[in-house]
């Protein structure tokens, strides 16, 4: 009897977890690939994204099996987020699997160096909005909230002073981009030169943040994340879950 009531107990448990997990908000695949700059927040971010799942019941899977991304293994995420990504990490037929992922009406959320990434593939140039150009020292400036109806920027107030390093991007590379969050150059340094490369923002507004419906889907990129005390900061955490979420889901 003793025996029975154990095994009873087991199954339950067994059950009881097996429900929980099927209630989950939904599924995110996070990619740190990287085929250049190794940035030493990856470590940080992989376990602040695993926190920030359990904290807002939602799965986080590490993207561990080169060979496995493809349409049948993506059909059980709804958002793929990079995360500190660079260089060329997709071959052609990968990147083709991440074009009809976006075109089956689901998300892609882009964090800090994801605009340093492919690009020499346009459909992903195009779903980031805007690449990596050129960046100066680590500096403290000042945020400016552009579109505080957008969530996820309590914490991140205009005004607010913030450490990382803040990047240069070139021209937009698709039109409706909504920028939610800009850094006042006036506040640092931007200035920077490698070789032939330059900062190229002349028109005194500094996006850092924005998203826009692109190709079916959506997308959400944020260049904040540089630093690795960054992914202990509650702020920048509810900012990257805000846009999770609506690429996950549409809401906001």
């Amino acid at each position: 009897m003793r025996i029975l009531r154990l095994n009873f107990l087991v199954i339950l448990t067994f059950l009881l977890a097996q429900s929980a997990s099927a209630q989950k908000q939904f599924k995110a695949l996070l990619v740190v690939n990287t085929k250049g700059w190794h940035h030493e927040s990856i470590h940080a971010g992989v376990l602040a994204m695993q926190q920030l799942g359990q904290r807002n019941f939602f799965d986080v899977v590490l993207w561990e099996n080169p060979g496995g991304f493809n349409d049948k293994y993506l059909e059980q995420f709804k958002v793929v987020i990079f995360l500190n990504t660079t260089g060329d990490i997709l071959d052609t037929a990968q990147q083709k699997v991440m074009e009809r992922f976006i075109q089956s009406g689901k998300g892609f959320v882009g964090i800090h160096s994801a605009s340093d990434t492919e690009y020499d593939w346009e459909w992903y140039t195009k779903l980031v909005g805007r690449m990596f150009n050129i960046h100066p020292a680590n500096q403290t400036a000042k945020l400016q909230v552009l579109d505080a109806s957008f969530p996820g920027l309590q914490g991140l107030s205009n005004g607010k002073l913030w450490t990382d390093e803040w990047y240069d991007f070139s021209p937009e590379k698709t039109t409706g981009l909504k920028y939610i969050l800009a850094v006042d150059e006036k506040t640092y340094n931007p200035k920077a030169q490698w070789g032939n490369k330059k900062n190229s923002e002349t028109n005194g507004m500094h996006p850092i943040a924005w998203y826009h419906d692109y190709d079916g889907g959506r997308a959400f990129y944020t260049a904040l994340g540089h630093i690795p005390t960054n992914y202990s900061n509650e702020a920048f955490l509810d900012h990257v879950y805000a846009g999770i979420l609506w690429a996950a889901t549409g809401k906001k």
